[in-house]
């Protein structure tokens, strides 16, 4: 009887230390499971079927578009007449990048890749820029580019270089970059592959002089240690966009 009661004191002292301990496993389970799932949506995912063209007449809102039913899928929904070997019009800034993305191709939904011709009129720069979504890698076509990207806070280091025909150049994913046209006589062309089906671009100089409604030129004289005056004046430009 004595071995009996001593096994039941042991086994209900088990017990309890078990229920004692199920909040903090759980508590620990819970965090496991929050890390893990911060894993698995730290990037893109990978498609879960050979594709899903973009249903752009869908109603329903998703990151990116809901799939069009894969019996109404045609090789034209891969596919577009692009003539990215033909010579494009520049605009002031001397430059014209020709984006084919998602808009363009509704294949490329999911696919996490797009495509860019960009094309510099002597002289010309395609200028300082971020593509949110989206690491560039750029080839030199025609011509010669000085191109470059700057880290973030607090070293703002610059990268850069001179690029010859057929030259190759990463810009990572978010950061400021430009390509620059230094021959004053020729053009040069450039073809650039980017990460993300829709990269994203913001002009530094379109965002901060040109948004709408205009950022206070209070905030902006203070921010680049100017006279008010000045910035009036550049927020009175026409900042043309370059992505056509």
């Amino acid at each position: 009887m004595a071995i009996e009661t001593a096994n039941n004191s042991v086994e209900k002292r088990t017990e309890n230390q078990s229920q004692m301990a199920s909040p903090s496993s759980f508590c620990l389970l819970a965090v496991l499971l929050a890390l893990v799932s911060w894993q698995a949506i730290a990037s893109d995912p990978s498609p879960l079927q050979d594709f899903c063209v973009a249903d752009k007449h869908s109603p329903v809102l998703v990151n990116g578009f809901a799939c069009l039913d894969p019996k109404y899928v045609t090789a034209d929904h891969f596919f577009k007449a692009a003539m990215l070997d033909t010579p494009r019009k520049t605009n002031k800034v001397g430059s014209n990048v020709t984006l084919i993305n998602v808009m363009q191709i509704p294949g490329l939904n999911t696919l996490g890749i797009s495509i860019a011709r960009i094309d510099y009129a002597p002289l010309g720069e395609n200028p300082p820029h971020t593509h949110p979504r989206a690491t560039e890698i750029l080839t030199v076509l025609e011509g010669t580019l000085y191109v470059g990207f700057v880290t973030s806070n607090p070293n703002n280091t610059l990268f850069s270089k001179v690029l010859n025909k057929g030259d190759v150049f990463v810009f990572p994913e978010g950061l400021i970059h430009f390509q620059f046209n230094p021959n004053p006589h020729q053009p040069a062309v450039a073809i650039a592959a980017l990460s993300s089906q829709n990269p994203g671009a913001i002009t530094i100089a379109n965002a901060v002089f040109g948004s709408k409604p205009p950022i206070s030129d209070k905030v902006l004289a203070k921010a680049f240690q100017v006279e008010k005056g000045t910035i009036d004046w550049l927020q009175a430009q026409f900042w043309e966009n370059n992505h056509y």
